[in-house]
């Protein structure tokens, strides 16, 4: 009895432990327009987003700088890249925005299970504007 009862006791830090450090931020995620879904994921040790779903499937990157890059869907686009971790936050990466086809500089915070800010800005972070991502299934 002594015995299982341990096992029982080991088993459920093991699974409190996992669910600590587990990655709040992975998953689908709905911006507040409603126009777009987006898949975060994690390569290695860097956070990337793709945009898995869009109002217009069809649409393209028409405003892409890069002219070569005009003809290609925007759904499927990867545009959150290169976060790192630290805690709640994820920073040091890049969004970039299909509409106005320009990269900013960006940080996320997880704000709770469903919720997730989104900052993108110019600079310095007090250059920029906020969304928050509700998160789907």
């Amino acid at each position: 009895m002594k015995s299982l009862m341990t096992t029982c006791c080991a088993l459920l830090v093991s699974i409190f432990a996992f669910a600590q450090n587990a990655d709040p931020i992975l998953g689908k995620w709905q911006n507040p327009s409603g126009e777009g879904k987006i898949e975060i994921y994690k390569k290695g040790d860097k956070y990337f987003g793709k945009l898995y779903w869009i109002k217009d499937a069809n649409k393209k990157d028409e405003k892409n700088p890069d002219a070569k890059l005009r003809n290609r869907k925007i759904q499927g686009l990867e545009i959150l890249s290169g976060f790192t971790r630290d805690g709640q936050n994820y920073s040091g990466g890049q969004i970039y925005d299909p509409k106005s086809g320009k990269t900013y500089s960006c940080k996320m915070t997880v704000k709770g299970p469903d919720k997730l800010d989104i900052r993108g800005y110019l600079g310095v972070s007090l250059l920029g504007r906020t969304e928050t991502w509700k998160r789907i299934e």
